[in-house]
């Protein structure tokens, strides 16, 4: 019964790979990786042994459990498909991952901060991560790398082939090698269902995680204008310029020229400057009235 249940397994992981599309190459091939490579398309891609690609799953997931501190394993991925599901992997196993852009002398420079000296390094990309492979193997640590059939496979020891372009494929590859590791070490039974989604494991674009919420800002938006609204001027919302005809122009109320000039205040006989005094025959005409006595005389 168990042989059953592991050959299902297997049945079931192969059928996950093809739908994440993890077969498909490029149409270009290294000698190293015409082993792996089961028949090429009429359109020059050639195509994964899926088999051979869950033999070596089994065999890196075999690696992984003989180090006895999680911590010593680095998964490492400067691809942006692959830094997610190297940041779930390392979740779920206890590994430490680097996810983005490799520090130079993380592995041989003892000055630096970032230094560290892993047991073992899991890489998503032979060629994009090629600072890392040169600095293990001055190092002398272990190297799991997933390869395509166009990946150089220097100083690599245990190459996974499978396509390491596409997002879906890269986190369906870990996330059966964190369920391989888990069985391995018990704790999920052989053949027992994994309760973690593979989504999990896939890459997400910054626009799909905001689209959901700019919906609901969208529909939660209500700004009680009830009688300024569009709608009710017979356009659809956020059309002011579609019912100008609905508009009524109301004429502002002049005032009246008498409201703004005032009639001049009656000024007493004999106050102020402004009093001009009669002609007499003796002064004149131009001559104005003597001041009120203010007492300078």
């Amino acid at each position: 019964m168990a042989a059953e249940r592991v050959l299902s397994q297997k049945e079931e992981d192969i059928q996950l790979m093809l739908g994440s599309h993890v077969h498909l190459g490029t149409k270009n091939c290294d000698y190293q990786m015409e082993r792996y490579v089961f028949k090429r398309r009429s359109d020059g891609i050639h195509i994964i042994n899926l088999a051979k690609t869950w033999e070596k799953l089994q065999m890196a997931a075999r690696v992984i459990v003989a180090i006895e501190n999680p911590q010593d394993i680095i998964v490492q991925s400067a691809r942006p498909y692959g830094q997610r599901a190297v940041l779930k992997f390392a979740q779920y196993t206890g590994a430490h991952a680097i996810a983005g852009r490799h520090t130079p002398g993380t592995f041989t420079n003892q000055l630096q901060t970032s230094f560290s000296e892993p047991r073992l390094l899991i890489l998503t990309d032979p060629r994009t991560d090629h600072q890392p492979i040169k600095e293990a193997a001055l190092g002398n640590i272990p190297t799991i790398a997933f390869c395509d059939t166009d990946s150089p496979m220097g100083y690599v020891d245990i190459g996974i082939p499978a396509n390491n372009k596409g997002k879906h494929s890269i986190g369906c590859l870990f996330w059966l090698l964190a369920r391989m590791v888990l069985q391995m070490r018990g704790t999920l039974r052989q053949g027992q269902k994994w309760d973690v989604m593979v989504d999990l494991f896939f890459y997400r674009e910054p626009e799909e995680a905001k689209e959901p919420e700019d919906e609901e800002v969208a529909q939660g938006a209500d700004y009680g204008m009830p009688e300024y609204a569009a709608g009710a001027l017979g356009a659809a919302p956020g059309e002011w310029g579609a019912s100008d005809a609905n508009w009524v122009d109301v004429p502002t109320p002049v005032p009246a020229v008498a409201d703004y000039v005032a009639a001049p205040a009656a000024v007493a006989a004999g106050e102020g400057w402004d009093v001009v005094a009669a002609p007499t025959d003796d002064a004149p005409v131009y001559a104005a009235a003597a001041p009120a006595a203010t007492g300078w005389d």
